[in-house]
C-alpha cells in the first residue's frame, strides 16, 4: 500500500483516544511536578513534550514497516533485546535501589520498557511457527522464550515489568491455541507456589533462619503493604496511604486540571507523576473523570481486540493480542495500585505517566496495532477471503 492508502486506512478512532490521554498527561505532570522545581515549574512538561514527539515518530515508523517484515527480523530483535537488558546490569544507571537505565545522550533509556514490545513481536513469530500447543512439552519453548529476558529484568530488579511479561505470555499462549485449563494449571499453580513461598518465608524457619526468598526485603514489603498500609504508615505504607488520600480528595468531580491538593503543590505523594499518576488523575478529575479515563482505556482495548479478531493472518492476531495484554495489564495494575487494591509493583499508567521510555514503548505498541489494522486491508485483493474465528481453546481458525 502507498502512503496515502496507509493514512486512509489508519484507525483514527484509536489514535484520537490515545491523543486524549497524551493531552491529559501534560496537565497531570504539571500538577504533580510544579512544586519540585519552583524556578522552572514546566521542566518535566517540556521534557515530556520532547518524548511525545519522539513517540509520534516511533509510532509512524512502526506503522510504516509491514509487521510480517518486522517478524522476519525476530531473531535479531530478540538478541538485541537480551543484549540491552544485559548491558543494564553491567553499565546501568541506578536509582531507588534499582539499575534500569542506560544513558543515551542527555536522556536515560529504560530497555525493560522497550523489551515489552520486542517480546510481543518475537513471541508472536515464535508461536506462529508452532503447529501445536496441545502437549505439555509444546509450552516449554515459548515459556523459555519469555523467561530469559524476564529473569534479566527481575535481576535489575523490576518486578512490575516482569509481571507484564507474564501477562503477555499467558494471553498470547491462549490465543495461539494452548488449552485454557493447562495454562491455568501452569500459571495458577506457579502463583500458588509463590504465595506459599512468601507465607513460608514469614512463618517457617530452617535451622532458626527464615526460609530465603527471591525478592529483596523492600520489594516484599512494597508487594504486600497494600493489604495493611497502616502497619508502616511512614515507611512502606506511606505511598499507598497518600495515594488513597489523593483519590479521596478528588471527590465526585475533582479539584480541577490545574493543580491538586495532594499531588503537585504539597508533594505529599512520592512518585505521583510516574507510578501513581492515576492518583493525580483522580484528584484532578474526581470519580466521574477517573471513570471517564478508564472508559477511554477500555475503548482502546476493545479496538485492539477488534484488530486481533479481524487480522488477515495468525501472526497479526498474535501481535495485536500481545499489545492488548500489555496495555490492559498496565492499566489494571497502575489504577489498582493507586487505589490500594493491587500490590505496589511500579507500573506506569500508559500515555499519562511521566517517562520517555514508557511513552516510546506505548507508542510503538499502538503503532504495531495500527500496522495489523492497516494490514487487514490486504484482504480486499483476495476473492472471498476466509473469515477468522475463535475456536475452542482460544485458537484462531479459518472457515466456519
Amino acid at each position: 500500500m502507498g502512503e496515502r492508502s496507509v493514512l486512509r486506512e489508519m484507525d483514527w478512532v484509536t489514535l484520537g483516544l490515545v491523543g486524549l490521554l497524551v493531552g491529559l498527561s501534560l496537565f497531570v505532570i504539571e500538577a504533580a511536578t510544579a512544586s519540585l522545581l519552583p524556578h522552572d515549574p514546566l521542566y518535566f512538561v517540556k521534557r515530556q513534550l520532547v518524548w511525545i514527539a519522539l513517540g509520534a515518530v516511533a509510532l509512524a515508523v512502526t506503522v510504516s514497516i509491514p509487521y510480517g517484515t518486522v517478524a522476519g527480523w525476530s531473531k535479531y530483535l530478540y538478541g538485541a533485546n537480551l543484549l540491552l537488558l544485559a548491558l543494564v546490569l553491567v553499565k546501568g544507571h541506578s536509582a531507588l535501589g534499582a539499575s534500569r537505565w542506560i544513558d543515551v545522550g542527555p536522556f536515560q533509556l529504560q530497555p525493560s520498557e522497550l523489551a515489552k514490545v520486542l517480546i510481543v513481536i518475537t513471541l508472536a513469530q515464535h508461536l506462529n511457527q508452532k503447529t501445536s500447543l496441545k502437549r505439555w512439552r509444546d509450552l516449554i519453548s515459548p515459556i523459555l522464550h519469555v523467561a530469559v529476558p524476564m529473569l534479566l529484568i527481575m535481576k535489575q530488579p523490576d518486578l512490575g515489568t516482569s509481571l507484564v511479561f507474564a501477562a503477555i505470555l499467558v494471553v498470547m499462549l491462549y490465543v495461539a491455541g494452548a488449552p485454557g485449563m493447562r495454562l491455568l494449571l501452569v500459571f495458577g499453580g506457579g502463583l500458588a507456589l509463590v504465595v506459599l513461598w512468601i507465607y513460608a518465608h514469614f512463618h517457617w524457619t530452617i535451622a532458626h533462619h527464615a526460609i530465603p526468598i527471591f525478592m529483596h526485603d523492600y520489594q516484599l514489603k512494597r508487594l504486600l503493604i497494600f493489604l495493611h498500609p497502616n502497619q508502616d504508615p511512614l515507611g512502606a505504607g506511606f505511598n499507598v496511604i497518600q495515594s488513597r488520600i489523593a483519590v479521596g480528595t478528588g471527590g465526585l468531580f475533582g479539584t480541577g486540571l490545574i493543580g491538586g491538593h495532594q499531588n503537585g503543590q504539597l508533594s505529599f505523594l512520592p512518585e505521583s507523576y510516574t507510578d501513581f499518576a492515576f492518583a493525580v488523575v483522580a484528584d484532578q478529575l474526581g470519580f466521574v473523570g477517573s471513570v471517564g479515563v478508564l472508559l477511554v482505556y477500555f475503548l482502546i482495548l476493545v479496538r485492539g481486540l477488534y484488530v486481533a479478531l479481524n487480522a488477515k493472518d495468525r501472526l497479526g492476531t498474535l501481535m495485536a493480542s500481545g499489545v492488548v495484554a500489555m496495555l490492559g495489564f498496565h492499566v489494571l495494575e497502575s489504577a489498582g495500585m493507586a487505589t490500594g487494591i493491587m500490590p505496589v509493583a511500579g507500573v506506569p499508567l500508559p500515555f499519562i505517566s511521566y517517562g520517555g521510555s514508557a511513552l516510546l514503548a506505548d507508542s510503538m505498541a499502538i503503532g504495531l496495532l495500527m500496522n495489523v489494522y492497516v494490514g487487514r486491508q490486504d484482504l480486499v485483493f483476495r476473492a472471498n477471503p476466509p473469515p477468522v474465528r475463535v475456536g475452542r481453546g482460544g485458537s484462531f481458525a479459518a472457515g466456519a
